[in-house]
């Protein structure tokens, strides 16, 4: 069995520092992670979605981490195609325009690529010290199950190369009607990571939990199973802490994956006060037997 990695999408989020979860003495950033990281061996940095990370930053989480921790790293919002504040994006590339959010089509190709050189190279220091373990793309709704969408795939893993991208869908169309065969086998070919997600169903984002590993990395991601799932609120719609029951019925499932793939990431998305943290705890003790 491969090497199974648990830990969470967040380290500062706000409802987590009220929760008393971080001891007094861990009253600051660099505190904080180094606190984390004698819990788990590995986090999510989901703040590079909305703003494009500074290679101090990286070097920063470097020096604060011990030598085996990992941090998957999530990709900014205009390279998954979702809406993008103007006003996240590097002072010198933004365009002229009263757009509030744009996409790639809104700006200029030379603008574009460099956006893309930019935040690769902002994780240069992760990957240097042997610290990045993915680079999340989380595709959005309207991202469907089409030719020129698994070609922008395999871009995905040319750009990203030697990092390791992974790739998270939030179109049914990949899985339904009789299409999950097809995704799998392309996955599978082309040795591109597959993102299983454990998330509510019946709403146009929902993927179901595929458990499978189509490259020697195999992710997980705890998304919770919140009422409130389309609310604009992220805490209703990620405010869900995770059953005894729940996790039981987990463990055993992700050890049958981890034999299939060198190294599984499981991580709790689920971030609202200590819910995550809790949760990574209780499924770490599980594995453990």
């Amino acid at each position: 069995m491969g090497e199974i990695k648990v830990g969470t999408a967040s380290w500062t989020d706000k409802t987590l520092l009220e929760s008393g979860w971080y001891p007094a003495k861990a009253d600051t950033p660099e505190r904080r992670l180094a606190h984390y990281a004698t819990h788990f061996p590995l986090v999510e940095v989901d703040a590079t979605y909305y703003s494009p990370p500074a290679e101090r930053t990286a070097e920063l989480w470097v020096g604060r981490t011990p030598g085996d921790f990992t941090f998957n790293v999530k990709a900014f919002s205009l390279l998954t195609g979702h809406p993008t504040r103007v006003s996240a994006l590097y002072k010198d590339l933004r365009p002229e325009t009263e757009k509030k959010n744009i996409y790639p089509g809104d700006l200029d190709p030379q603008a574009y690529e460099e956006v893309w050189t930019r935040f690769l190279s902002a994780l240069e220091p992760l990957a240097g010290a042997g610290k990045l373990g993915s680079v999340l793309f989380q595709f959005p709704p309207w991202f469907t199950i089409r030719r020129d969408n698994k070609q922008y795939l395999l871009e995905v893993r040319r750009r990203c190369d030697p990092m390791r991208a992974v790739f998270e869908f939030r179109h049914a169309s990949w899985f339904a009607d009789g299409n999950r065969d097809e995704t799998l086998e392309f996955l599978r070919e082309h040795e591109l990571p597959y993102v299983c997600v454990d998330m509510p169903q019946g709403h146009r984002s929902s993927v179901p939990p595929v458990l499978v590993a189509t490259a020697d990395l195999a992710v997980v991601r705890f998304h919770g199973h919140s009422e409130k799932w389309t609310s604009k609120n992220i805490y209703e719609k990620f405010g869900y802490r995770y059953s005894d029951r729940e996790l039981a019925d987990w463990a055993p499932r992700l050890r049958r994956l981890a034999d299939d793939a060198a190294e599984t990431h499981v991580l709790f998305n689920n971030c609202y006060r200590d819910y995550a943290q809790t949760n990574a705890d209780q499924l770490t003790d599980l594995l453990r037997g």
